[in-house]
């Protein structure tokens, strides 16, 4: 897939203009966004993403088409399970209503960073190093078997990044919020305010959050491009998402299960690429791998929906036999 210098800069900036816009509208007014509010705004980014999907099949066929929505649903899917870490911050700080969109902005933005980062140094190890896929590959797998046993649990449990407990019990940070404010003054003290801790709980789970999300795209696709796009769909309706679904998320009880079973497609799928492309010496004597086969896009696509779909059905199932449970105890 040839991408220009031009497209690149022409979608940087759309990326800073979009972001730009909604930092000057939540700057101007704080608030609790409605229903209405972001449900519009969801929407839209939704059908921006399938229009440029329409739009990288037009120019480009349907191969990076596939790929694309392929790792924008894999990337939208992973963000959805975030949703979960993001509520328990909030919930662990007591950010107010209003100053939740905020910090949630600024994560996205740390996010997308942080995302960026990794997929320069994630399309120059492929480049340099076919064996990499390797690696991607078991620590997939790896993750999917902690999500799994994760899925387990009752309750989802948030370890506080040690970096914030330690700011928290060497630097001055005030109790009470002072409205967006990271550094506030207080008797000729500059102490720093919880915003500056959530938004730092917010920046290291993001990076956390990265490590699993990058190498399960490149498992999809090996365009830098189609993985930046990704992401950047995939993050922008995310503080919507927040408000529109948050209390609806303890409903999805399998989610973690099916994120866990993509997750483990994926790495399984890494592997055999790297099978059928392999150079290490100590594997099949340097050879490539002849029967590993190499799963096709559209299949990759027909189990991420499948996997989806079969995850959102057996939860709601499980919420009606609760339910179901409930009113005859009653």
């Amino acid at each position: 897939m040839h991408v220009t210098t031009t497209v690149w800069v022409v979608t940087m900036v759309a990326t800073v203009a979009a972001l730009a816009i909604d930092v000057l509208v939540i700057g101007r007014r704080p608030h609790e966004p409605s229903t209405g509010e972001v449900s519009r705004h969801l929407v839209g980014y939704l059908l921006a993403a399938v229009a440029f999907g329409v739009g990288i099949y037009v120019v480009s066929g349907p191969r990076y088409s596939g790929e694309f929505f392929a790792g924008w649903l894999t990337e939208y899917s992973l963000s959805i399970d975030n949703l979960f870490i993001f509520i328990i911050i909030m919930s662990k700080f007591a950010v107010p209503r209003e100053l939740q969109q905020t910090a949630l902005l600024v994560g996205i933005i740390l996010a997308l960073v942080f995302r960026g980062a990794f997929i320069a140094v994630g399309a120059a190890a492929i480049n340099q190093f076919s064996w990499v896929f390797y690696l991607f590959g078991l620590f997939l797998v790896w993750t999917a078997v902690s999500l799994a046993r994760e899925g387990a649990e009752e309750d989802q449990q948030y370890d506080e990044p040690r970096l914030v407990g330690y700011v928290r019990r060497h630097f001055p940070v005030t109790e009470e919020w002072h409205g967006t404010k990271l550094l506030h003054r207080v008797g000729g003290q500059r102490m720093m305010t919880p915003m500056f801790l959530v938004i730092l709980a917010l920046g290291m789970t993001d990076l956390l959050f990265a490590l699993d999300s990058i190498p399960a795209i490149y498992g999809l696709t090996r365009e830098p491009y189609l993985v930046f796009t990704a992401n950047v769909f995939a993050l922008m309706g995310l503080r919507q998402l927040y408000f529109l679904i948050g209390g609806l998320l303890q409903r999805l009880v399998y989610l973690a299960y099916g994120l866990a079973f993509l997750l483990f497609f994926i790495g399984v799928k890494l592997i055999l690429h790297a099978l059928h492309h392999n150079e290490l010496p100590f594997v099949n004597g340097g050879e490539h791998v002849e029967w590993a086969p190499e799963i096709p896009i559209w299949a990759s696509l027909v189990t991420i929906v499948g996997t989806l779909a079969a995850t959102a059905v057996a939860s709601l199932v499980h919420e009606r036999r609760v339910q179901r449970g409930q009113r005859s105890d009653g």
